[in-house]
């Protein structure tokens, strides 16, 4: 007899009994959650659309996930979780302050703004979570991530502005028909953490 909460942890680690053939299923979903919200929006995201960009059945996606809610917020911590490492991993190998300034500007100039499909899962997310609290939580913990790693340079305050920087820069990238200025950026940057 399957109980509740065996059939959530079930959903929760992704396996299917008898379905050994295709474990990857449920991160495929996933995935493919994500390229449907950067082609088309949180609200051109269906479980049709994501089951067809997956090549798995329709019923996959309820199966795996409670709702669509449930994918989506999957999906957002996936690519929350992911931006949060290549974050941390491009400021790990500053070696003291005028390195760190510029990780923070290859971070905007170089990792944020050359990704379109960041851009637009970004801000869909905030979207999203303005909205939704449940989302909120996958923010709130991306912010708290990113500060964490810009405090290895700076003190908490600096951390929180330059993290507000670059947030708000990735709003200006996405909005702007101008390319920023490397070296408004670089002048920002310093400015802030000078």
């Amino acid at each position: 007899m399957t109980t509740t909460s065996d059939s959530q942890q079930t959903r929760a680690s992704g396996s299917r009994r008898g379905r050994r053939n295709d474990p990857d299923r449920r991160d495929r979903i996933v995935d493919a959650c994500l390229e449907v919200i950067a082609r088309s929006g949180v609200a051109g995201t269906s479980h049709r659309k994501v089951a067809a960009a997956a090549d798995v059945p329709l019923g996959a996606t309820t199966y795996y996930f409670d709702g669509l809610d449930d994918l989506l917020h999957a999906a957002f911590e996936r690519f929350a979780t992911a931006a949060s490492e290549a974050f941390d991993a491009r400021l790990a190998g500053a070696d003291g302050p005028q390195a760190a300034r510029e990780a923070v500007v290859a971070l905007i100039v170089h990792d944020i703004f050359q990704d379109e499909r960041s851009l637009v899962l970004s801000h869909e997310l905030y979207t999203l979570a303005a909205r939704e609290p449940r989302f909120r939580t996958i923010t709130s913990a991306w912010m708290r991530r990113s500060q964490v790693s810009l405090g290895r340079h700076f003190d908490p305050a600096t951390a929180r502005t330059v993290d507000a920087l670059i947030e708000g820069l990735t709003i200006h990238r996405a909005l702007d028909d101008e390319e920023r200025d490397v070296d408004e950026v670089v002048e920002a940057v310093r400015r802030i953490t000078g």
